[in-house]
């Protein structure tokens, strides 16, 4: 009985902007910067000048977050919490959405 040969996976590298904005997302997200409202980013050697810039651009853009950049080079993020009665309705505005399917 002849064996099927594997098909070759294809790896597709995540550029330096993708690399750091999930590692942003996943500190912002982490359960105790949402407890405590606030994070502190520092830049690794393998961030480039280009993806630093863009992604910190991001932050300094989104509403409801104030990013402060320190002395030392890394940037601390805070963000107030959304309030109940908001999170409420923005459930309920993704509930009167159609359905894409």
């Amino acid at each position: 009985m002849a064996r099927k040969q594997a098909k070759p996976v294809v790896r597709q590298e995540m550029s330096g902007v993708q690399r750091l904005g999930l590692r942003v997302s996943s500190m912002i997200n982490h359960p105790i910067a949402q407890l405590q409202r606030w994070v502190t980013i520092h830049r690794l050697d393998t961030d480039g000048d280009r993806e630093w810039e863009e992604v910190m651009g991001v932050l300094e853009q989104t509403d409801g977050l104030a990013a402060t950049f320190d002395e030392d080079g890394s940037v601390t993020v805070k963000w107030e919490p959304i309030p109940h009665d908001e999170r409420l309705s923005e459930a309920h505005e993704y509930e009167l959405d159609a359905a894409p399917f």
